[in-house]
């Protein structure tokens, strides 16, 4: 019997094959390709010390558990209103987050922006395989190994450096596993939105579980869909007592600079010091920051261990240096990996939760994943 192959199943049979079936290509309910990084489900234990044996939330959807899911391998671009990820492109910018999500939903069942429960997962692997990757942090180098380089596709603003790189054209070491199997560009080049996840008011929330990858999941600011977090790992409606919250070190300010307002960002049950005082708007007033492996919790407050799974607490002192900003007022959607000119503080688990679902800028992209 003979089999007549398509270009498509071609062109997805010689990608599994080069990579041992670690990459594939998937293709969108319009018929376009992207090539996608396979990740085998894994159990919190596995990367976290002393967690219990549960399913890592990224493998989890609307409560049945999955093998895989599968990640962009490159940050996206569009066309046609939907995101594709292919290498050698000057990654999408200038989205914002309602964007990125529709652009990644529009492909069809399955596909959705990349979730911060996925992020999280795929950087806790990183750190307990012992590969924290590299990348475009340092004006289209890396900033610990210089002689590292991309291809530019865009210039800083100054006009004169580089900004941008293309999609893996980095080294290998740019790549989440060391290999050219890999995920690109988790570390620097441009910001990544990332769903399933905020701080309203300074209130972590999140939607359960990888349900943020249910296709067309409500991600509005009024949405019944977001749950709080308490002490004992729980998810209950937003408001609830003695919920995590992010709070601040220091007193606040009511200066509209939107400069730091000093002091550390740390998990409690109430929110003492909004950084800025004048009210919970969605402007860029006072901010405060530090380092993640440093986000600490205040005296007396238990952190569960979903905290650590969701990538909002850290699991040691050593997590590469990568920052933490937070505005705990407000409605703040995640940004996560950094940019080109971000130093060290770029890396798979550096987090901002600083801006409003409206910003876009020449910094911030995205990356689409898939899970059905």
């Amino acid at each position: 019997m003979s089999f007549i192959y398509s270009i498509k199943d071609t062109y997805r049979a010689a990608v599994e094959a080069a990579t041992g079936g670690k990459n594939t290509v998937m293709y969108d309910d319009q018929g376009y390709p992207s090539i996608m990084v396979c990740i085998p489900k894994f159990y919190m234990d596995d990367v976290i010390a002393g967690a219990t044996h549960q399913v890592m939330p990224a493998f989890i959807v609307n409560g049945v558990e999955k093998p895989y899911i599968y990640i962009s391998k490159y940050q996206n671009i569009i066309q046609n209103g939907r995101a594709y990820s292919l290498p050698g492109q000057d990654p999408a910018n200038y989205i914002n987050f309602d964007q990125a999500l529709s652009y990644c939903y529009a492909k069809g069942q399955g596909w959705h922006l990349m979730s911060n429960a996925e992020r999280a997962a795929i950087a806790l692997w990183c750190k307990k395989n012992n590969f924290m990757p590299r990348g475009n942090n340092n004006y289209g180098s890396d900033a610990v190994a210089t002689y590292e380089h991309g291809k530019e596709t865009g210039k800083d603003w100054d006009g004169i450096r580089t900004g941008r790189i293309a999609t893996g054209s980095g080294p290998v070491s740019w790549s989440h596993d060391g290999t050219p199997d890999g995920i690109y560009d988790l570390n620097g080049n441009v910001w990544e939105w990332a769903s399933g996840l905020r701080l309203k008011n300074g209130e972590i929330q999140v939607i359960p579980d990888n349900n943020a990858a249910i296709q067309n999941s409500d991600h509005s600011d009024g949405s019944t869909l977001w749950k709080a977090i308490v002490q004992d790992g729980s998810l209950v409606a937003p408001g609830s007592s003695n919920t995590l919250k992010i709070d601040n070190t220091t007193a606040g300010s009511s200066a509209q600079d939107g400069n730091d307002v000093g002091g550390d960002p740390i998990v409690n049950i109430s929110r003492d010091n909004p950084a800025y005082t004048g009210g919970d708007t969605n402007d860029y007033f006072r901010y405060s920051v530090c380092n993640f492996e440093t986000l600490a919790a205040k005296s007396g407050v238990t952190i569960p261990n979903i905290m650590k799974a969701l990538g909002l607490f850290p699991i040691d002192s050593d997590l590469g240096g990568d920052m933490f900003y937070i505005r705990n007022y407000g409605e703040r959607l995640p940004l996560f990996g950094g940019s080109w000119f971000d130093g060290s503080g770029a890396g798979v688990f550096a987090l901002v939760l600083n801006n409003s679902r409206s910003n876009s800028i020449n910094n911030v992209g995205f990356r689409a994943a898939f899970v059905l």
